[in-house]
């Protein structure tokens, strides 16, 4: 068996190495049941687990002429065994071995994504609690809506990565799921105490009713959980890039010592990190996409599918964890502008506060619609003759029936607004 692989070992999972290594440790694994049942002599199995092996040139070697990249793979360990190999493969189809094994290398792809989001929520955690009470503003559709604190940025990000934690969770769940029954499922020259007993070694579950494979609808979970965590990538890196337009720069992801934004501006410093993160979530969708595709096969099997899955599982877990690691270290080093905040906050006129002041006028007798004429006929003068939109409710006779000044003060409190900030980190973070 090959160790667990670490976070940073992602691509070494996905080689054909690793690959034929975990055919190989199934295969094994297999005559470890058969001669538990006395269907293969102790000392052929002796022979067969310490010779065991492959090479990896001769299996393309073999494959240029049979066609067949199992048969070329048991052909390779034939030669390594010698007579013994005869036992190898016994009552098996080649998808027994490919869907168990792409099982485990799944399990261990999934092992090593559980661990860059629990990384992730830690650097996500620790940013959450050092801007739980930076004021900015909340913005919606762009458009400046009421103020917030920077923390909950990461508060609610927080969140999302914990959902996606729990995601992959479960499909690692989903997709640890092996088959050993022949051809078309049917066990029809292998016990099923055989299946029973690999299954329970590699601490895999049966797939019920199996055809000649693991059904892909499987596949296609796992595929569309990395999916959604590639979104939620995106979502914080279009945050960050709008963050760091000129105009809001309220947030830069890091520059680092030596680095150029531009070859032809010297001054720019481009959100390139995040960026690249946007681009590279549109794969791991469109590869998910093709997990779909894969779902339906003719009658018991196909092959349509196995193309495909070379290609969209090795990319879209190795994209996953360069992304959780790229992401983790942007928000780790995040530039960060507090007093930008303020300033952009001035920027609206101290508009943000209409909403308190329709309420107001409303708790004083005032309908809701004449309220909100009153405080739109202000809001709109503000924004055309760029005045502050407190002196000029000051100044407002129609509103100075209902509020005094003293009134129309406390309606502008920032604190008013992060007064529930430690309700909703408690909610979050316990």
């Amino acid at each position: 068996m090959i160790p667990r692989y670490t976070r940073q070992e992602m691509g070494r999972l996905w080689t054909l190495k690793s690959k034929y290594q975990k055919w190989l440790e199934v295969e094994i694994a297999v005559c470890e049941a058969w001669a538990e049942l006395g269907e293969i002599p102790q000392d052929a199995l002796k022979v067969i687990k310490e010779k065991a092996g492959f090479d990896e040139q001769r299996i393309d070697e073999i494959e240029q002429t049979v066609k067949h990249d199992v048969i070329a793979f048991l052909t390779s360990v034939a030669e390594h065994v010698g007579p013994e190999s005869r036992y190898i493969h016994k009552g098996l189809t080649s998808s027994d071995i490919l869907d168990t094994a792409l099982a485990l290398l799944m399990r261990d792809a999934a092992d090593i994504i559980i661990d860059d989001l629990q990384a992730l929520l830690e650097v996500l955690r620790e940013q959450a609690f050092r801007y739980k009470d930076t004021p900015c503003m909340g913005r919606s559709h762009g458009v400046h809506a009421e103020p917030m604190t920077f923390g909950l940025k990461f508060a609610l990000w927080y969140e999302d990565t914990k959902r996606n934690l729990q995601r992959m969770k479960r499909a690692r769940e989903v997709i640890s799921v092996g088959k050993l029954s022949g051809a078309v499922g049917t066990f029809s020259n292998i016990p099923t105490e055989i299946e029973e007993k690999v299954l329970n070694r590699l601490g895999l579950k049966p797939e019920p009713v199996a055809t000649q494979v693991v059904q892909r609808d499987r596949h296609a979970e796992y595929l569309l959980t990395l999916a959604l965590i590639a979104a939620c990538v995106e979502k914080i890196a279009v945050e960050i890039r709008h963050l760091q337009r000129t105009e809001v720069l309220e947030a830069e992801e890091p520059f680092s010592k030596g680095q150029k934004g531009s070859s032809a501006m010297p001054h720019k410093r481009n959100p390139v990190g995040c960026e690249n993160l946007s681009g590279l979530a549109r794969v791991v969708r469109s590869n998910a996409l093709a997990a779909l595709e894969n779902v339906a096969l003719w009658h018991e099997r196909d092959i349509s599918h196995s193309s495909v899955e070379r290609v969209i599982i090795p990319d879209s877990t190795i994209l996953i964890d360069y992304m959780l690691n790229r992401l983790k270290n942007i928000l780790k080093g995040l530039h960060v502008y507090p007093e930008r905040m303020k300033e952009n906050m001035q920027r609206s006129f101290g508009l943000y506060n209409s909403q308190r002041m329709l309420l107001a006028l409303t708790e004083k007798g005032l309908t809701r619609e004449e309220a909100y004429q009153i405080v739109q006929r202000n809001a709109m003068r503000s924004w055309q003759e760029k005045r502050d939109f407190k002196e000029l409710l000051k100044e407002d006779e129609e509103v100075l029936r209902y509020l005094s000044g003293d009134e129309i003060e406390q309606i502008f409190d920032l604190g008013y607004y992060l007064r529930n900030v430690d309700f909703i980190f408690k909610r979050v973070f316990g």
